[in-house]
């Protein structure tokens, strides 16, 4: 049964990615994907210039925010554009999918690891996946088997130049901070566990092999590509013809995995970021950019909930 695990790349926020720092990579050769300097030593000497989607939510005479962002990024990204800075110093909160620092999110994937085991031959294409993208794999024994190749995954970007430490969820919580601004959790720990690993361990491992297979034959790196090119121009039309060009869906088992992954957790989210608003906080929603495509987007949703949704479109 195919599964397109890129998908969860509008699931892990920056839960997983947080753990898959460049602290834990080993560059031994020079096939190694090249090594981009530390997030958090890097200077901020890039561009500010606004990348991905904005809307304005208006509603009980209070306006908040609603950010598509891309859980990768590149050092050149580091620094905030006006229109986005503006927007985040205009608001109260900053809430994110789940906050990466939340102890009970790290807690709450720990555990999913007790009892997963592979079979041989797929432990053993799961190890030559770590020896080509240059990880040591005790940096990540203590995640699931589902969790590392997602991980592994996504640290493919690296070849394209992008990492997850420079996810924008990163540079917008690091942002908020320096504000005096509270960063919260849209979704719990758990809710991140369900949407992630499958509890069948058979799926489990068919969205391994699915992962391990599209590493090998280096789609995922193709998609990659494509999916940050759309962000980074904020099309909001090829991301939401993101099925047509993902390599991903097969059949009707695959887009009812994208629906789990992205459709199915948007009402909660929607309600989420209602909440706080009702609440009489100004919002900075930062959600991924997948998360604003289709019937269920979060801005249809949010519309339905009575806000004025409102897309910014930012200059180039």
């Amino acid at each position: 049964m195919r599964r397109c695990l890129r998908q969860s790349l509008a699931a892990l926020a920056a839960g997983v990615l947080a753990l898959a720092s460049t602290s834990a990579l080993a560059q031994p050769a020079t096939a190694c994907p090249p090594m981009l300097p530390n997030a958090a030593k890097a200077d901020s000497a890039g561009t500010a210039r606004d990348r991905g989607l904005l809307w304005r939510l208006t509603r009980d005479g209070r306006t908040s925010y609603l950010y598509g962002t891309l859980h990768i990024g590149k050092p050149a990204w580091r620094r905030l554009g006006p229109q986005l800075g503006a927007a985040l110093r205009a608001s109260d909160v900053l809430a994110l999918e789940i906050d990466p620092s939340d102890p009970a999110l790290l807690a709450a994937l720990a555990e999913l690891r007790h009892g997963a085991e592979l079979p041989a031959a797929l432990a053993e294409r799961l190890k030559r996946a770590y020896a080509r993208a240059c990880v040591a794999p005790e940096s990540l024994a203590e995640l699931h088997p589902v969790l590392q190749a997602t991980t592994l995954t996504v640290l493919e970007a690296r070849w394209l130049g992008m990492d997850p430490s420079y996810a924008m969820e990163q540079l917008l919580g690091s942002e908020a901070r320096a504000l005096g601004r509270r960063v919260l959790s849209l979704e719990t720990a758990a809710q991140q566990k369900a949407a992630l690993v499958p509890d069948n361990d058979a799926e489990a491992q068919a969205v391994i092999e699915q992962s391990l297979q599209q590493l090998e034959d280096r789609s995922t790196r193709r998609v990659l590509a494509r999916l940050a090119a759309a962000w980074e121009a904020g099309d909001l039309a090829a991301l939401d013809d993101y099925e047509a060009w993902c390599e991903c869906i097969a059949d009707e088992d695959d887009r009812a995995f994208m629906r789990r992954l992205n459709d199915e957790r948007n009402p909660l989210l929607a309600d989420g970021i209602a909440a706080l608003h009702r609440q009489g906080r100004r919002v900075f929603a930062a959600v991924g950019a997948l998360h604003m495509t289709g019937p269920q987007s979060l801005p249809r949703l949010l519309q339905a909930r009575g806000f004025r949704v409102e897309r910014l479109p930012f200059g180039r």
